[in-house]
C-alpha cells in the first residue's frame, strides 16, 4: 500500500572468564588491578548496538502502549504477552512472545513533533540549538566500543529505497569523520566493490601507495576535514572491498532467510546482524513509513506484520548466537502518533506521551517503567526524555555517560548533565 503523507561469521567474543585463564601468561606480569581493568576493556570492547528505527513515528497505541475500550484507543485490542500483566497491541504476537527479553518505556515525553528535530534529540539525547551540533549515537559508540583495528566501518546505516547512500561525515559532528556514519541503501553494499579485472592487484597496491604518499605530503601544510574526511571516506571503502562477503547474504541458510522475511526489512535485519557478528560496532535499520495522518490503521497493519515476525526472528538469533546478552537493541522512532484520531482516520505528531522498547545487553527483560493515563494523552508516571535515554543506552553498555567529550580542549559532557539512567530497566 502506498501512503498519502500529509506532512510530506562468527563474533568476536572473549568472555572474562576466557580472559582470566587462557590469558594468564601474558598478564603474568601485570597486577591485579591492571589484569581487572584489562579485562572490563575487552569486555567493553565486546559490546554493540542495533537500533530498528521506525521512520515517520510509529503509534505508540497500535504497538507498545494499547489504550483499548477507550475514545483514542482505535480499532486494535491488547493482547498478553509471556510477562505476567504487561499487554502490547495485538498487531505484535510473535514480539509479544519475547517480553521476557524486553524492556517498554512507556513515559516518553520529547516536546518536539518536527520530523528532524525529534529523530535529533533521539539520535543525539539534546535539543537542536543553533551553533551547537552533537555527535550521533552511532559516531558516539563507534569511538568509544569500537576496534580500531577492524576494517569495516564502526557506524552503518541500513536504508530502504534507492537513495543515496556513502559517508555522511556530518553525524559525526566534532568527533571528526573517523567515527561518521557509512548509509547502504536498500540494504546494498558499496558499488564497485570488487577490483577491475583491468587492474592487477600489484597495479592497484601501487596506485594506493601513490595517492597516500600524496595524501600525506599534501596535509602537512594543509590538513582540513574535508582532507580528513576524503581520506577516512577512502580507507574505509578499501577496508570494506577486502570483506565484501559480509554483504552476501546467500551465505545464510535459506530457512534462516525465510524465517527473517522475503521483504527489504527481513533483508536489511539479516544483514544487520551479520555486519555486528562481524565487528561492526553500531548498525541502524530504518523502516518507513509509519507516518500515518491518513488511514492509520491499515498502514500499521501493513507496517507491523513486516516488523514483528522479523523482529521476534532477529531476536531469537541474535539469543542463538551468544550475542543478545552484548548488544543493545532500541526499537525507536522520532515521536508518537497523536491519541486523537484525526477526520481521515490517521493519527498525527505526537511527542507528549509514547514509548519505545530496549533489549540485550544491560536491559531488564519484562521491565515496564512509565505510564500514560487512560487515553494516552500524558505521562502520569515516571517521565523521561530524550537526555534519559542516552544515559540508558551508556549504562546499559557499561559506559559512564557523565564523562566529557573534548573538542578543541574543551569540555562537552557525553549525555544531557541535566538528566540521568531509567535505572528501573536497568539489569
Amino acid at each position: 500500500m502506498k501512503p498519502f503523507y500529509a506532512c510530506n561469521s562468527l563474533e568476536h567474543a572473549v568472555s572474562r572468564r576466557h580472559f582470566l585463564t587462557g590469558s594468564a601468561a601474558g598478564l603474568g606480569a601485570l597486577g591485579f588491578a591492571d589484569m581487572i581493568r584489562a579485562s572490563g576493556e575487552i569486555e567493553r570492547r565486546n559490546k554493540r548496538v542495533l537500533v530498528i528505527y521506525l521512520a515517520g513515528g510509529v503509534s505508540q497505541l497500535e504497538t507498545w502502549d494499547p489504550k483499548p475500550g477507550t475514545n483514542t484507543g482505535g480499532p486494535f485490542q491488547a493482547i498478553p504477552t509471556n510477562v505476567t500483566g504487561v499487554h502490547i497491541c495485538e498487531l505484535l504476537p510473535h514480539t509479544a512472545r519475547h517480553m521476557h527479553r524486553l524492556a517498554l518505556i512507556r513515559g516518553i515525553n520529547t516536546n518536539m513533533d518536527d520530523h528532524g528535530g525529534g529523530a535529533y534529540i533521539m539520535m543525539t539525547g539534546r535539543r537542536r540549538n543553533p551553533g551547537e551540533s552533537y555527535p550521533h549515537l552511532g559516531a558516539v559508540m563507534s569511538k568509544l566500543l569500537g576496534d580500531e583495528n577492524n576494517p569495516l566501518p564502526g557506524y552503518i546505516h541500513i536504508t530502504p529505497g534507492s537513495g543515496n547512500g556513502g559517508f555522511n561525515r556530518g553525524d559525526a559532528a566534532f568527533l571528526g569523520p573517523r567515527y561518521a556514519s557509512v548509509t547502504l541503501p536498500d540494504g546494498n553494499p558499496p558499488a564497485n566493490l570488487s577490483r577491475p579485472n583491468t587492474l592487477s592487484e600489484l597495479a592497484d597496491a601501487q596506485r594506493n601507495d601513490l595517492r597516500e604518499r600524496l595524501n600525506n605530503r599534501f596535509m602537512q601544510t594543509r590538513r582540513s576535514a574535508d582532507t580528513e574526511a576524503y581520506t577516512t571516506s577512502y580507507d574505509q571503502a578499501a577496508q570494506v572491498m577486502q570483506r565484501r562477503s559480509i554483504f552476501d547474504l546467500s551465505r545464510e541458510p535459506a530457512h534462516l532467510r525465510e524465517r527473517y522475511g522475503n521483504h527489504d526489512f527481513g533483508r536489511h535485519c539479516l544483514l544487520a546482524r551479520r555486519l555486528l557478528e562481524n565487528g561492526v560496532t553500531f548498525a541502524k535499520v530504518s523502516h518507513s513509513n509509519y507516518d500515518t495522518h491518513h488511514e492509520n490503521f491499515d498502514f500499521h497493519i501493513e507496517q507491523l506484520g513486516e516488523f514483528d515476525r522479523t523482529f521476534a526472528t532477529l531476536l531469537d538469533d541474535l539469543a542463538q548466537r551468544g550475542m543478545l546478552e552484548s548488544t543493545l537493541v532500541v526499537v525507536m522512532s522520532e515521536f508518537g502518533r497523536t491519541p486523537t484520531i484525526n477526520r481521515n482516520l490517521g493519527r498525527d505528531h505526537w511527542s507528549r506521551a509514547w514509548s519505545i522498547a530496549a533489549a540485550g545487553s544491560g536491559i531488564q527483560g519484562g521491565a515496564v517503567v512509565g505510564r500514560t493515563n487512560d487515553n494516552g494523552t500524558a505521562v502520569v508516571d515516571r517521565q523521561v526524555n530524550g537526555g534519559h535515554l542516552f544515559h540508558t543506552y551508556f549504562r546499559a553498555l557499561g559506559l559512564n555517560p557523565t564523562r566529557n567529550h573534548y573538542a578543541g580542549g574543551r569540555p562537552i559532557p557525553m549525555a544531557d548533565p541535566q538528566a540521568s539512567a531509567i535505572s528501573e530497566i536497568l539489569s
